[in-house]
């Protein structure tokens, strides 16, 4: 099969498209044949040599994320056919991973009917983070979430699943996103300097919690990228009045310092709810490019700009 694999750490340019065997899938896996397999900042810094000691030796894939056709079942797999339209996230701790023309999956849900393959492949891990950011954060139905950085796929799936638990929502984004998230309900303003005063201006209590999904932690200037001093958690901090009801998905460090909250254990046992969800329409990533596997280093380089308008897929 055709595979995208890197031999050696570094940037997006030591990835390579070749032919190697198909994986065979182990006890509680399933292998599928790929449609699309979705990129993400993660892929980068895995490229980049993150978890370089928590995972095999070299050669390894990419693509975290995927939507295909169950080709094959592990020992002990029950509940799915060869054939069924599935997605979730993609086993990368081979020689291959998501971006090929077979992976394999250590959990999927059903496509659900009406859903397409790349709207699917967009989903699973925009929709994890953000659903244990807001159970992590622990906010509840009635109370005021502030979402800074709405306009990244994590932020849009917080909001729109704090919408649906019924949640109030201010979302901070940039032009690209925002009237798609106030026509879902969410109040919305912009980033950067006077965002705590323009926050305080659309509501007359506090906020209760924030949750910070930029991509860095940091503040977003007038250009929508991400600063590379400081950051936003103080000003979140000062929003909600205590930095426990704070919680970042990417600023480790400052968050350790200012004593914000973090989530970092990724679990997919919500799998079956996100494809309820999508078939709803309620769970939508916006998908905003689709590439071939030869033109990896395309997507990247877009996926690195930090403006890539949405979910960044490679087709098959």
């Amino acid at each position: 099969m055709k595979a995208l694999q890197f031999d050696q750490f570094g940037p997006p340019d030591v990835i390579v498209l070749r032919d190697v065997p198909q994986p065979e899938p182990g006890p509680g896996q399933i292998r599928i044949a790929v449609r699309v397999c979705g990129l993400t900042p993660a892929d980068w810094h895995v490229v980049d040599g993150l978890l370089a000691d928590h995972l095999p030796p070299l050669p390894r894939g990419l693509g975290l994320e995927v939507a295909g056709t169950v080709d094959a079942l592990g020992k002990g797999v029950t509940g799915v056919r060869i054939g069924d339209r599935v997605f979730g996230p993609a086993a990368f701790d081979g020689p291959t991973a998501g971006a090929a023309e077979y992976a394999l999956m250590p959990a999927w849900a059903r496509i659900p009917a009406g859903v397409t393959d790349e709207q699917a492949a967009a989903l699973p891990m925009a929709a994890e983070t953000a659903w244990r950011a807001l159970d992590d954060l622990g906010v509840q139905p009635g109370e005021l979430l502030l979402v800074h950085g709405a306009g990244t796929t994590v932020g849009e799936a917080a909001v729109r699943i704090a919408l649906h638990r019924g949640i109030r929502v201010i979302a901070t984004a940039g032009p690209t996103r925002a009237a798609a998230l106030k026509e879902i309900g969410a109040q919305v303003t912009t980033y950067g300097e006077g965002m705590t005063e323009r926050v305080s201006t659309l509501t007359p209590g506090p906020v209760d919690r924030a949750l910070d999904t930029t991509p860095t932690g940091g503040r977003i200037d007038r250009a929508d990228r991400p600063s590379p001093t400081g950051g936003s958690l103080p000003a979140l901090i000062e929003l909600t009045g205590d930095p426990d009801r704070v919680l970042t998905v990417s600023d480790f460090a400052a968050a350790a310092e200012l004593g914000v909250r973090i989530t970092t254990e990724i679990r997919y046992d919500q799998m079956n709810e996100f494809a309820r969800l999508a078939g709803e329409g309620i769970l939508v990533v916006p998908v905003a490019r689709t590439y071939t596997l030869d033109q990896v280093q395309e997507a990247a380089k877009l996926s690195q700009s930090r403006r890539p308008g949405g979910k960044l897929m490679l087709v098959l």
